[in-house]
């Protein structure tokens, strides 16, 4: 029986199932993939980076059909959606622009030599496995520049998103990419450890859950192959000003986003005591006021989560830690009928020796938490085991950057949360994974930085 299923989390209802790739085939992909190589390193970066503006217009024009295919597929909301799409489109084109320059040799100091150059080239296969949160964005992060480079590509998405994973696929090789350059597999977890271990692959990149991080790089490392993980994450957003309540307008919109299924979500939202009433009531007003529904209705801003057991884990988090002494303050509460709802949770009194304070909670609850000083709000922020980004929050931008500074993430931010823009580095430290992706960062993750040295023949 297959795992890439497509089914609505609106509705509950399977609406296209897919074959799941045999075992039989895996090595045929790998021959493909790997074969195609050679002549794709060797197409000049000028004609790859062609190929990813036609990427780009086709995402750009495709816009309405990609986001209602998302929306159906793992509940995004339309609106939301049709962002995911233009962000994606627009990794596409900065690549595509920025990419052959990042590509050209460096002239270093000769050093007793007639010449030092650094080359970036590509190093062959690469693997990716990839997240349905963002089905769009988390592909384009990592393809863009890897296509650009000169690798090739066997992608994994995630078993819900196999819809949108052949949308892309079609869209690729209509833009020229050539079809074993880039192939989609709907496989299994035994298969791409196969994959991973296989001589023919180079490396691999997972964006997911720490348990699915630990596993490929528990593979990897016992086959010496380079990884980038984009895990998990609890991200904590730290209120210096006293204008709470613009300040937890904008907290509470941006932890509902993508229903709260956002590894750099603002998950811990931290505010003085003075302040902590006024922070809550603006955050409750937020969650009550923001509409739940049907992802395909242009006026939702909340949809389903991905599917029903996603959004019942998410409810029993939510009663275990009021059952451990948190106070609920709304919600947390299934939705009763079809589909994957459930209604927006603020939670408080969250302490040191409950589930809620160290797990972390993927879907629409905001964890509010009171503290006396800007140290206690630093070492709250950094008592994490995971480390993706942090963002603080005031007027005073000398006295904000000083605190950013101390957070212990991989992306930290003054007056905004999460923003990702394609010439910007994404990742994290501890718990959240390694590697970098976007940016020239990303460019240089899956390449041989090689050195070419000429010395002046010896008489």
């Amino acid at each position: 029986m297959t795992t890439y299923v497509t089914t609505n989390p609106a509705t509950g209802a399977t609406e296209r199932e897919f074959p799941e790739l045999r075992d039989d085939q895996v090595d045929d992909v790998l021959d493909r993939a790997d074969g195609a190589f050679a002549d794709w390193r060797a197409t000049p970066a000028a004609d790859r980076a062609a190929v990813l503006v036609r990427v780009a217009d086709a995402y750009e024009e495709r816009s309405e059909e990609l986001s209602r295919l998302i929306a159906v597929e793992m509940g995004k909301p339309v609106a939301q959606a049709a962002g995911e799409v233009k962000l994606a489109a627009m990794i596409y084109r900065w690549y595509a622009e920025h990419g052959p320059d990042l590509l050209a040799a460096e002239v270093l100091d000769p050093q007793g030599a007639e010449q030092s150059v650094v080359e970036t080239v590509p190093v062959g296969l690469i693997v990716g496995v990839m997240p349905w949160n963002f089905p769009y964005y988390q592909v384009a992060r990592f393809v863009a520049p890897n296509l650009m480079v000169g690798n090739t590509i066997v992608l994994k998405h995630a078993p819900i998103c196999a819809a949108s994973a052949e949308v892309m696929a079609e869209i690729f090789h209509a833009a020229g990419v050539p079809t074993d350059v880039y192939v989609n597999v709907f496989a299994t977890n035994d298969q791409i450890a196969t994959m991973i271990a296989d001589p023919r692959v180079r490396g691999i990149s997972l964006t997911g859950s720490e348990r699915a991080g630990a596993a490929v790089a528990e593979v990897a490392g016992r086959n010496l192959k380079k990884a980038v993980l984009e895990l998990g994450g609890s991200d904590a957003l730290i209120v210096l000003d006293d204008d709470v309540e613009r300040i937890a307008k904008s907290a509470a919109k941006a932890r509902l986003g993508n229903t709260g299924q956002a590894c750099n979500s603002p998950k811990r939202m931290i505010v003085d005591n003075a302040h902590l009433d006024r922070f809550v009531s603006t955050v409750v007003s937020v969650f009550e006021s923001s509409a739940v529904g049907d992802p395909t209705d242009p006026d939702t801003r909340v949809g389903p989560l991905s599917s029903v057991t996603a959004r019942d884990t998410v409810v029993a988090q939510v009663a275990r830690a009021v059952e451990q002494g948190a106070t609920l303050h709304t919600g947390g509460d299934a939705v009763e009928g079809d589909g994957a709802f459930m209604r927006p949770a603020v939670l408080t009194g969250v302490t040191k020796d409950m589930d809620a304070y160290a797990e972390e909670i993927f879907g629409p609850v905001a964890v509010v938490y009171g503290v006396d000083s800007v140290e206690e709000a630093v070492e709250l922020a950094n008592d994490s085991s995971f480390g993706l980004s942090g963002s603080v929050w005031s007027s005073d931008l000398d006295r904000a950057r000083e605190v950013a500074d101390r957070l212990e993430v991989g992306m930290a931010y003054v007056n905004e949360h999460g923003t990702t823009l394609p010439g910007l580095p994404f990742g994290g430290v501890k718990r959240s994974g390694f590697g970098r992706e976007l940016g020239r960062w990303g460019m240089g993750e899956f390449v041989n930085t090689r050195l070419r040295r000429v010395a002046a023949a010896k008489g």
